[in-house]
């Protein structure tokens, strides 16, 4: 054994890029649960051995949170992104329902949202959990509201903003479950296209 091998430090390996490493620790959580999620499964999905996982990103309960937080925050900013385009609010709309079906059904199973087919079991006794899932239920409602608020000139005066805001993250909600209990991508879309003319009406 060379002094060089000796040497070599622990932990973090060269080439860490942790956007890569949630990304692939979200799909173990999705297929798994929190709870069924083992640190085993986790760091070889990461590509870290467990204690290098833990350096990273602390305990089970961290790494799961950080990830959700991830995971929820690339969502709030595509949101975000799409509305910032030019077109009508309802193309718009339908453009993030459309987005969010492929994830939601992604290959090789359909997976649905981290927050409505995780998060939400283990909320009632996990307080960090559930408090993180609810400010990312927040920021994404946020998020829409800000885009019908600038789109009033489009939209009838009522529903308000904030109240059609939350109709567009009850959809959402509504097409991870569908996706999650096995609905093909038609269907979501033709689903999504009926929600949006309700939310824009």
């Amino acid at each position: 054994m060379t002094e060089e091998v000796i040497r070599r430090p622990r932990g973090r390996p060269r080439g860490f890029e942790p956007d890569e490493v949630l990304q692939r620790v979200r799909a173990v959580f999705l297929e798994k649960g929190f709870a069924g999620a083992s640190l085993d499964e986790l760091a070889e999905a990461a590509g870290l051995n467990r204690p290098s996982l833990y350096a990273a990103f602390g305990d089970k309960e961290q790494l799961y949170i950080e990830t959700l937080r991830h995971y929820g925050m690339h969502g709030v900013d595509g949101i975000d992104a799409v509305f910032a385009g030019k077109g009508p609010i309802d193309k718009r709309l339908g453009q993030v329902f459309k987005g969010a079906i492929e994830i939601y059904t992604a290959p090789p199973v359909p997976q649905g949202c981290m927050i409505v087919g995780t998060a939400a079991v283990e909320a009632p006794t996990r307080p960090k959990i559930a408090a993180a899932a609810a400010e990312l239920l927040q920021a994404t409602e946020d998020a829409f509201e800000r885009a019908f608020a600038r789109a009033v000139g489009e939209l009838a005066a009522a529903p308000s903003p904030k109240a059609r805001a939350r109709l567009a993250g009850t959809a959402l909600h509504s097409l991870a479950i569908r996706a999650r209990l096995g609905a093909e991508p038609a269907e979501l879309r033709a689903y999504a296209a009926s929600l949006v003319t309700v939310i824009c009406r």
